[in-house]
């Protein structure tokens, strides 16, 4: 490997890797899917790949569960190390903010049908009651 070559390894790293080294994921297969969920920006824009390359300097926005995160990074990871040996690779200015029930990354579900825990098989008089809620579509 030739001079030049070196000094731009050097230069940038793999986003994913970078991810798990500053310790945001707990391995690299976790960091490529919040990667390909969209959950990270790099200067403002949808990172695509995680083989996306993280430079000095860039600020990145990262979104984790109800957590928006937005930092500024100050050093490049090539091993994961302790935490606080992580907390060097990034400069955060500010709190993670929180986010609103609304803009939350995982929706939260209502179950269509629910039976209460231990109350055993639907009586007769039951399906036909489910039956009407599905217009008589109901197959139990």
């Amino acid at each position: 490997m030739s001079a030049p070559e070196t000094a731009t390894a050097e230069a940038s790293v793999r986003l994913d890797k970078w991810l798990w080294a500053a310790r945001f994921c707990k391995s690299r297969a976790l960091a490529q899917k919040v990667i390909d969920r969209g959950q990270v920006r790099v200067n403002g824009a949808v990172a695509k790949k995680p083989s996306a390359s993280v430079r000095v300097g860039q600020i990145m926005t990262l979104t984790l569960g109800p957590v928006r995160r937005t930092v500024t990074v100050t050093a490049l990871g090539f091993k994961r190390g302790s935490a606080t040996d992580a907390r060097t690779l990034y400069d955060e200015p500010s709190p993670p903010e929180k986010l609103k029930k609304d803009e939350a990354a995982l929706p939260t579900y209502k179950p269509l049908l629910s039976r209460p825990k231990g109350a055993g098989r639907p009586t007769k008089r039951d399906r036909r009651a489910i039956a009407r809620t599905f217009g008589g579509h109901w197959e139990g």
